[in-house]
């Protein structure tokens, strides 16, 4: 879960419409900020001034209509009209009218008392302060307040929305890469708009289109060659096995029908890796009871008694293609002797039901391979160790046949370091 969460944020962080939409925000609310600023500076220095004469003159009438001695019926009808506070305080006369408004968004009786304009002495000894009511603020009309942010958030949502449609070409182009990078060209980006992305989308379709006719060529290239090496490599084999069998040529002889095994094996996976990558691959799918077919091609390898099978009792057959799933289950298993030499224990293979598939396992207990050179395990010819020979380490399309296989089923092929060991998994649906 704490994954997920990071994973989302981390998307979050680098969604350009997300990120577009809080720059507008911080710009609006630097733009309002400054806005506001400069009123209130404005206000509070000029206007103050302005006001200062108009507000003294009010003061006065007040202080006069309340009388001297202070009137205190007269100073409660005031209060009562108008939003002020009045406090009157002397030898005789010590009135308050909001005795338990101590603070407030109107001015502290010590602020006040700093400020003549709300400060009046009477010729009879008493002092008058006048403040703001309350009831100024309480009458506020609060609902404005809510209705502007509910506007705010309605312009954010509107905004965002613009932005999302703005920026919805990057996204088809982003993946229509994620697509061609897979190698389905299927389906090109689609060309949205007229302008810049637009043209964008386009030229990234042409790309892709000139690229898918130049692997196009390369397999067709590929299959042509090895179709036509396969003729003279037969007869190269026949007349290598005709030759007769002398002491002194045995050796020879061995090594050439062994190199010539080698180049037919090699042209075999080439031909059958180039089918399978095709877009177009037929498989002639079956019921197969895959327990029965592991077991026969672990019987057919030299070496297959000492493989530790783990095989579920009465999985339902399944429709697979059988020589394709034999060159799977024979591939990994070569692969797990292979690297078995000097092991603690001999491979191990189970199967399992899965959901609705399988899951087929081989493992190995030797070394394994650099945490960095997994995801590379998969890829045509590529081997963990570059210098070993070729009769030992294959020429690195026995994985890469696995993965295609399993893929033509609509399955996938994981590789891990089991520590010890490497485990391939393969899932079948």
């Amino acid at each position: 879960m704490r994954h997920r969460v990071h994973g989302g944020r981390r998307r979050w962080r680098r969604s350009l419409r997300v990120r577009l939409v809080m720059w507008f925000l911080v710009l609006a609310l630097l733009m309002a900020g400054v806005f506001i600023g400069g009123m209130q500076k404005s206000f509070s220095s000029g206007w103050a001034d302005a006001a200062r004469p108009m507000l003294t003159d009010y003061v006065d009438r007040l202080a006069a209509e309340i009388g001297s001695p202070p009137d205190v019926a007269r100073a409660k009808a005031l209060t009562e009209r108008l939003p002020i506070t009045i406090r009157i305080t002397g030898p005789t006369v010590n009135w308050d009218s909001h005795p338990d408004q101590k603070t407030g968004p109107w001015r502290r009786e010590r602020e006040l008392s700093q400020d003549r304009w709300f400060v009046r002495p009477t010729a009879d000894g008493h002092r008058i302060v006048f403040g703001w009511a309350p009831r100024i603020w309480e009458g506020a009309p609060h609902a404005v307040g809510w209705l502007t942010l509910a506007a705010l958030l309605v312009l954010v949502l509107l905004v965002y929305a613009a932005v999302s449609r703005l920026l919805r070409p990057l996204i088809d182009i982003r993946l229509g890469a994620e697509r061609f990078g897979r190698g389905d060209f299927a389906e090109p980006i689609p060309v949205r708009r007229g302008d810049d992305l637009g043209d964008l989308a386009q030229r990234i379709n042409t790309m892709a289109h000139d690229i898918q006719g130049m692997l196009d060529a390369k397999r067709a290239l590929l299959l042509a060659l090895s179709h036509e090496l396969r003729s003279p490599l037969t007869r190269a084999r026949l007349n290598a096995e005709l030759l007769p069998e002398t002491p002194e040529g045995a050796a020879e002889r061995d090594a050439l029908l062994r190199d010539l095994n080698e180049m037919r094996d090699l042209i075999s996976d080439l031909l059958e890796s180039e089918r399978l990558a095709s877009p177009h691959a037929a498989l002639q799918r079956e019921p197969i009871d895959l327990a029965a077919l592991v077991r026969e091609v672990v019987a057919e390898l030299p070496d297959g008694k000492a493989i530790a099978l783990d095989l579920a009792d009465a999985l339902p057959p399944r429709p697979l293609d059988r020589t394709r799933v034999r060159l799977l289950v024979r591939n990994l298993l070569d692969n797990a002797l292979r690297y078995s030499a000097g092991a603690p224990h001999p491979p191990r293979l189970s199967l399992h039901g899965e959901g609705q598939g399988v899951r087929l396992e081989v493992r190995d207990f030797g070394p394994g391979v650099d945490d960095a050179q997994l995801e590379r395990l998969t890829e045509p010819f590529y081997r963990t160790d570059s210098a070993r020979q070729r009769a030992t380490g294959g020429v690195g399309l026995g994985m890469y046949l696995c993965r295609l296989v399993a893929e033509a089923h609509g399955g996938t092929l994981e590789v891990r370091n089991a520590h010890p060991g490497l485990a391939v998994t393969v899932r079948l649906v």
